[in-house]
């Protein structure tokens, strides 16, 4: 048998990360034991960083002044929390604007935070692991869809082992962009939505993803959704008022559930989707092509169900510490682990 220490278990690692995505900028608070994380504060501010992204290929300057003015008041309240280390990542956006140093100092300037930037594969795999650290997926086969602002993510695996992963050039605000619907949307519009995210999903996804999920045979796997859209879709479901974590983490949505919100949503005018509650007014727009995509997605593959999760790459960001090769903070080191 062996023997028992007696000496205290090591403390928790208090840490925060701010994420730059397309469409808004998140703060994850939270206390870290081993790979265990505990959120204590979650935050989101949007400020469309990806505006005007997909026809100039370049960051807007009001975008970035916006974005940056975010990052640095996350980061306050962050210390404010008691985090002893601060990271920054971005996204999509970042990745793709060619003039993405513009925003790299100007959180450098506002926050004291050097951005990391992620690829796509490892935004994918973050946000598989940050998910998969819930206790109840341990054991299920799950295929993470995660619905951003200028990319989704598509993760299907059980566990550590993941069996296929990509991320899709296929984000809301890229798509909302694309389209461009009358207010209030057209049939037509939404006719056009439908078309193309199918055939992106038939052509860029379907041949890859469809074996793998074949490959389990008859063993179920769960359509699991993190990101605004899929919590904006569990709170207007439960008509919250703001964000409850409790009330939202494990929601189930019917694929029924799913067409009908999608239906609801295009028959409105932008003043009116405002009004829905469990919906921010300033996701009013961009939650039209969010759930157009989870419906695709649904319809694509069969899936009659979706479950929410509130957890995400930021769980997985937490635990992977410190950032390799990056300083976090200028002047100072990751405190407490």
């Amino acid at each position: 048998m062996p023997p028992v220490s007696n000496e205290p278990a090591a403390p928790p690692a208090r840490r925060a990360v701010v994420d730059i995505g397309t469409n808004s900028v998140k703060l994850l608070v939270g206390d870290v034991i081993g790979d265990v994380v505990t959120p204590l504060l979650e935050q989101s501010r949007q400020t469309r960083l990806g505006r005007g992204l997909y026809t100039q290929h370049r960051l807007l300057p009001e975008s970035v002044a916006t974005t940056a003015r975010a990052v640095a008041a996350f980061h306050v309240l962050a210390r404010e929390c008691g985090a002893g280390a601060v990271r920054a990542i971005a996204t999509s956006a970042a990745r793709e604007a060619i003039n993405v140093e513009t925003l790299i100092e100007a959180v450098r300037v506002a926050a004291g935070l050097e951005v990391e930037i992620i690829s796509g594969e490892q935004e994918a795999r973050w946000g598989f692991a940050g998910v998969m650290s819930d206790p109840r997926l341990h054991d299920q086969t799950v295929l993470l869809l995660d619905v951003g602002g200028g990319s989704t993510e598509f993760v299907l695996g059980r566990g550590l082992e993941v069996r296929f992963r990509q991320s899709h050039r296929l984000g809301a605000v890229r798509l909302l962009e694309e389209l461009a619907p009358a207010d209030p949307p057209a049939a037509t519009d939404l006719a056009r939505g439908r078309r193309a995210v199918a055939l992106a999903l038939e052509t860029a996804l379907a041949p890859a993803l469809r074996p793998a999920l074949n490959a389990f045979g008859a063993e179920a796997v769960r359509l699991v959704g993190t990101g605004g859209t899929a919590t904006i879709l569990a709170m207007m479901a439960r008509g919250l008022q703001r964000f409850d974590r409790d009330a939202v983490d494990g929601h189930v949505l019917s694929r029924g559930d799913v067409a009908e919100r999608l239906a609801q949503l295009w028959s409105l005018p932008t003043a009116w989707r405002r009004e829905i509650p469990g919906l921010p007014p300033e996701r009013a727009d961009v939650i039209l092509t969010g759930v157009l995509i989870y419906d695709a997605v649904m319809a694509c593959f069969g899936f009659d169900a979706l479950c929410v999760t509130t957890r995400s790459l930021r769980f997985a960001a937490l635990v992977e510490w410190p950032p390799a090769g990056a300083r976090l903070e200028r002047g100072s080191r990751p405190a407490g682990g």
